[in-house]
């Protein structure tokens, strides 16, 4: 018999949606109510991302179609920091950069993408507070890649014609076993 942490046992973990599902293609409406039954489904979030090893996670990732992501940038060093971005817009953006970016709802795959390099943004936090922020490098990334989650855009939506048909041949081959 398997022996288990107690942890992993208190650990409710969700399922994360992967590319064919269509929650990943829905528009997501706002969140109203910032309450109990919001944060406790933001630590299962949490809990799933760290799981999975990503970076950010976005509600309709777990087939829920609202209007907030997390992120984790911190815990590549050792020293986890969740932020939690409600109801997240971008006020300007700036520049332009690329990343090779991978989804939780894609694995395994990687492509390089084009995002804008400097973002000044506006979200609320889990007390409902609103916050502003200037975000740059992979922050200013990965808060775009999880933005377009809530809008029903995958990372390979951004790729140039010739690349979205090469990521088809591989999902098309790759894609089903995971």
């Amino acid at each position: 018999m398997k022996s288990e942490s107690v942890d992993n046992k208190e650990k409710e973990l969700l399922k994360i949606l992967i590319l064919g599902d269509p929650v990943l293609r829905q528009k997501s409406t706002p969140v109203e109510n910032i309450d109990g039954e919001l944060v406790e489904f933001i630590k299962k979030m949490a809990d799933t991302m760290y799981q999975a090893k990503g970076l950010g996670l976005a509600a309709n990732q777990v087939g829920v179609a609202k209007r907030f992501f997390i992120m984790d940038l911190a815990q590549r060093e050792g020293s986890p920091k969740l932020e939690v971005f409600i109801n997240p817009e971008i006020v300007e953006a700036e520049g332009e950069t690329t990343y090779e970016e991978g989804c939780l709802s894609i694995p395994g795959y990687a492509a390089k993408v084009k995002r804008h390099a400097r973002l000044f943004i506006k979200a609320y936090d889990l007390d409902g507070n609103p916050f502003e922020r200037e975000l740059e490098g992979l922050a200013a990334i990965a808060f775009q890649h999880e933005l377009d989650h809530l809008d029903g855009i995958l990372f390979v939506d951004r790729l140039s014609p010739l690349k979205k048909a090469l990521f088809k041949k591989w999902w098309k081959k790759h894609g089903k076993k995971k």
